[in-house]
């Protein structure tokens, strides 16, 4: 249990100093970097705090450094060469003088959904008779993941980066299949945990992991946000692509005569 409040402490502790620095840079995009890093955090701590045999805790330090280094510098590169990200204006308005509070609550929050999403890497951690076969196959999943949200997030940033692209909507590489490619291939990944940690006495309830998270992305913090900020920002080409494109799931794009 030592593991677990040294990872509360320091996920409050890293977001009351990354709400300090948004007061000062009003970009409270940094709340994302920050996750990720916590993340990156829990995952390499737990593995090497754990109780599971050395497969287990390589696999798992590797798998959580790799996904989630490679997010928080991928928002960090964001975060620093852009204006604070639309959602995030959009809730600066909304709560209007109220905005210290509550980005501070926010920021609070977002420390609390370190610790929840990262107790899967926990479990894994104490998993005292993993199975190789299926640790071969969370790995497979992960870097193909890996690879799927990497390439995404490139296709994107490529596309923005063409001034006669302001406006519209990127339908290349994966973006031609879903709307959030990116979230679809985050989602995937965290099936890796309950293969990892197959043999613990919290088997069963790993599932519980990306079924969580699909509610999240689909539901709550992804993609209702991004969506609507989209239709702000882009507005009739969106809304075209939303009656065209798989809002999830990759799938092929309907025509327009469907």
């Amino acid at each position: 249990m030592s593991s677990l409040m040294t990872v509360v402490t320091l996920s409050i502790a890293a977001m009351l100093l990354a709400w300090n620095w948004q007061k000062n840079h009003v970009n409270a995009g940094i709340v994302d970097v920050v996750w990720a890093y916590g993340m990156m955090f829990a995952g390499v701590f737990y593995a090497f705090t754990g109780a599971g045999p050395l497969l287990i805790k390589l696999s798992l330090g590797v798998l959580t450094f790799s996904w989630f280094m490679r997010l928080g510098i991928y928002l960090q590169r964001r975060v620093l060469a852009e204006s604070e990200d639309g959602r995030y204006q959009a809730m600066r308005r909304s709560m209007k003088e109220h905005a210290t509070l509550g980005f501070l609550l926010f920021f609070i929050l977002q420390a609390g959904f370190i610790v929840l999403l990262s107790l899967p890497f926990w479990v894994v951690a104490q998993n005292m008779q993993p199975q190789p076969a299926l640790v071969a196959a969370a790995l497979i999943l992960a870097a193909l993941s890996l690879y799927g949200e990497t390439t995404a997030d490139q296709q994107l940033a490529t596309f923005k980066s063409n001034p006669e692209h302001h406006g519209v909507t990127c339908r290349q590489g994966w973006w031609r299949y879903s709307r959030h490619p990116n979230y679809y291939f985050e989602w995937l990944h965290w099936f890796a945990y309950p293969l990892l940690g197959w043999g613990s006495s919290y088997q069963y309830e790993l599932w519980l992991a990306p079924i969580v998270m699909f509610c999240f992305l689909y539901f709550l913090t992804g993609i209702p946000f991004t969506e609507q900020q989209a239709l702000r920002s882009r507005g009739e080409d969106y809304r075209k692509y939303q009656q065209t494109t798989s809002k999830f799931i990759l799938w092929w794009p309907k025509s327009k005569s469907d």
